[in-house]
């Protein structure tokens, strides 16, 4: 089974009621595939800071209650997905936030895609248009 790198902005878009997040449903399609097993998800360890940092900003904003905020948390770490320690993927991210004028955040999500031979998908559209030439880069909205 081929695997997946899942950017947090397409996990957020899971969260939140579709008024505050465009492409929701492309998002909640692909959550569909995945939970019928049809690929794995992989996922640098910062991406669950990003996601909690996602619902914390919602809560703040007042998109959504804290009580909901922290329900949706524990949602979605019932997924448990296979994590990968960013000190492992620092050296390529630095090279590839180097090579590509991108953020070390952004790039250790790109290394995780390029070292496990998987795709990596943003709704990132700036960061996918800047990467999707180099590197297996796909933004939710063309899947």
């Amino acid at each position: 089974m081929k695997p997946v790198v899942l950017d947090a902005s397409v996990a957020a878009k899971w969260l939140l009621p579709s008024p505050y997040e465009p492409f929701r449903d492309e998002a909640l399609a692909l959550l569909r595939v995945y939970t019928e097993g049809k690929f794995r998800i992989l996922v640098p360890d910062l991406f669950w800071a990003e996601i909690a940092s996602f619902l914390w900003k919602a809560v703040r904003l007042g998109r959504c209650t804290e009580g909901d905020a922290r329900t949706a948390l524990q949602e979605i770490k019932k997924y448990d997905f296979p994590t990968v320690a960013s000190l492992s993927l620092l050296d390529s991210a630095f090279d590839i936030a180097s090579s590509c004028g991108r953020s070390i955040y952004d790039s250790l999500y790109v290394a995780l895609a390029s070292g496990a031979n998987a795709e990596f998908i943003t709704a990132d559209e700036k960061l996918a248009n800047a990467l999707a030439a180099r590197y297996p880069v796909k933004l939710l909205s063309a899947l």
